[in-house]
Parts: C-alpha cells; structure tokens; sequence
C-alpha cells in the first residue's frame, strides 16, 4: 500500500522490481522503470495470468498476488471511473474513485479465476481471498460492531475476513468461525502441495501454523485454542523503533495512518493473548480504540487513546468488548498472564525500523538489514 498506482513510488522513491536474479553469485535486484504509467491493479493482474499460462500443470504451484488496491493514494482511470460509477453522479469524486478500486480490483481476481480454469488449473487450486486487517479507526471505513481499527489490538482490528473458494472442498457455502491465524495458511498450503522437507534432505524449520485444511473443508475443530495477539517488551526494542530519521516519514501528513503510527510508538508494553472465547489486555500502556463517530451508540472517539491494567473479555457473548470482566474471572486471568513468560522467551531484540532511511539509495527502495540480532 501507499504506493502511487502509476508511477510506483513510495515515499520518492521507485518501489518496483520484478525478480531477484542471481548473476555469477551476485544478487541482482531487477527495478522496472519501464512499466511507469500502468495502473498496478491491471498490471499486476496481467502477470498473475502470465504465470498461470507458463506453469507446468504436473508440478504444485503457489501464486501470491498482493493488491495494494484499494490502498491510498486514491486513484483510478478515468475511463473506468465514467465505467464502473455513472450510478453514483451525486458522490463526491474520492468515493467514486475508492469504489472504481475495488471494482478493478474484483475484476482482476475474475480474470485470474478464469486463467485457472482456461489452461486446467482451476479443479484442483485452493483460491483464498483475504484481508490484512480492518479498516482505519476515525478514518473513511467502518468496522461496526467490531470495536477499533488498523494498528489496534481491538477486534476491529485484528479480526480479519477471509473467502475460501475450491472444488477441493467438502463443505461449502457456510460461515467458518473456528479460530485461525495467519501462519495457519503456510502449514495448511504445505500439506496440500504435498511438500515434505526429507524428500529434499532439509530439515523442516519449526513454524507456528497448523494445517487447517479440515476445519476449512469440513467446518470441523481448527486445533488451535490461542492466538498471541500481540506483545511488546520494552527491553527488546531496538530504540530506533521510536526515533524516525529525519524526512522518513511513514505516510502522507494528512493521512489518518501517521497520527496512528505516531499512537503506537507510545505503546510501550503489552501482552494482548486470545483463548478460546477469553481475550485479555494487560501491560502499562496499550493502544485502545473506541468505535467511529457515524457507529458508536454514544461511544465515539475521534483519536486512538492509551489503556492500562489488565482487561478481560469474553468475545462470545460481548465482541464489541464492552465489558471487562477481569474481577468476574480472575483464574482465567491468573492463567492467560501466566503465558507471557513463554511468549516472551522466544522474542529477539528488534532491529532497524522497517522504513529506515538506509534503504533509499538513488531514488530506489532495496534490502537494507545485513544481519540478524538473536
């Protein structure tokens, strides 16, 4: 996200390549500056269907096609602008742009459904469609009921939508609720392809995914009971991570995710763990949201705002996480707090920020960290 749909850049700076080649031992990163001035999302359309028609059906393939749509900046072709929106003449141009996005958008992952059928892939591909996370707090989208936004621990959050399309399924058209993580597609994705580290002499690398091809396909139990929602431990942090380089901003000045960022890095220290139903807040300083002025019932708040203490939560019967029931409950307490020190032994120290100023050489982003911290 963030990047200008046709020109490419983020924050002045190129931020497409196509491939990294090896040349006589060397890593070469390949920058495209010959593709300025097409639009991502039908680019990046047009290279999923390429390597869908050059790929061998006898041999597993896996595709990730990354949209930034609908992403800021906001921004799409006039044509499909008049196309996509002529309904819509009594709303504001922004909105009829961001609905154009998601239109063009759509419209790709119909393409690219339809180049799996066309060359003999679409019987036995797992297509998965999802969400990074939920709409910006205070800005232009709407989590409601769920409480919160992007760069919250809150439901609105973190609770993410996901659509599983396949012929491979046994069960279809049905709601999934079982809990599942975003590691879980790894472990899941692995299985399918039939891919077994000993059938390559290499060792398989501890992961943190369960396969959940049979929660998915049957509705039945995912396996897994918890989800480490997030933690921060003050004495593992790079301090960098507060201190930006001076004009390495992460967004725009006007964009809503600055002001949030900005709220986060005040954020010092936190463990936020989901079990089961149960879902606890504690540490000294935390990000918490209320709900969006046009949702809240009353309960707005225009800015993220800090929590502390310890807060409980029983999503079952309160997702909007209304009601803190931590003096109702305190063994359930006593036992999700009892699991930061487990969590906390398998945190390394932080390097440099992920918008490091190092990483702009020439007018182009690269690779900027030559070594791990364990």
């Amino acid at each position: 996200g963030a990047q200008d749909y046709y020109k490419h850049i983020n924050r002045g700076c190129l931020d497409l390549r196509m491939d990294y080649q090896l040349q006589n031992g060397t890593l070469v990163d390949n920058m495209r500056y010959d593709l300025h001035g097409l639009y991502n999302t039908d680019f990046f359309t047009e290279r999923a269907i390429s390597v869908i028609s050059e790929h061998d059906p006898s041999t597993p393939l896996f595709l990730y096609l990354g949209y930034t749509a609908p992403h800021g900046p906001i921004q799409a072709p006039d044509t499909a602008v008049r196309q996509y929106t002529s309904h819509m003449t009594g709303s504001k141009m922004l909105r009829r742009k961001y609905a154009t996005m998601v239109s063009l958008m759509d419209r790709g992952v119909g393409q690219v459904v339809g180049a799996l059928e066309q060359y003999g892939l679409r019987e036995d591909t797992l297509v998965v469609f999802m969400s990074d996370n939920g709409a910006v707090y205070g800005g232009r989208g709407s989590n409601f009921p769920l409480r919160g936004g992007k760069t919250s621990l809150q439901e609105g959050g973190v609770r993410s939508i996901s659509i599983v399309n396949s012929p491979l399924l046994q069960k279809t058209g049905y709601i999934n609720t079982n809990l599942h993580h975003v590691t879980d597609w790894y472990a899941t994705f692995q299985a399918l392809a039939g891919d077994h580290s000993e059938q390559v002499h290499k060792k398989q690398l501890d992961v943190d995914g369960l396969n959940i091809w049979e929660s998915i396909s049957l509705n039945k139990s995912s396996g897994r009971e918890e989800v480490l929602i997030n933690m921060r431990i003050p004495e593992k942090m790079n301090q960098e991570l507060d201190n930006q380089e001076e004009g390495d901003n992460m967004t725009n000045n006007n964009d809503v995710e600055e002001v949030l960022t900005k709220t986060d890095n005040k954020a010092k220290d936190f463990f936020v763990i989901r079990r089961g139903d149960w879902k606890l807040f504690s540490g000294s300083s935390y990000i918490f949201n209320d709900w969006t002025e046009k949702n809240c019932e009353k309960r707005a708040g225009k800015n993220s705002k800090m929590g502390s203490g310890v807060k409980l939560y029983n999503l079952a019967s309160d997702p909007r996480e209304m009601y803190d029931v931590s003096e109702d409950f305190p063994q359930i307490v006593q036992e999700l707090l009892a699991k930061a020190e487990s969590y906390s032994k398998n945190v390394t120290v932080t390097g440099k920020r992920r918008s490091s100023g190092a990483g702009k050489i020439n007018g182009e982003w690269h690779p900027w960290v030559t070594a791990v911290v364990n």
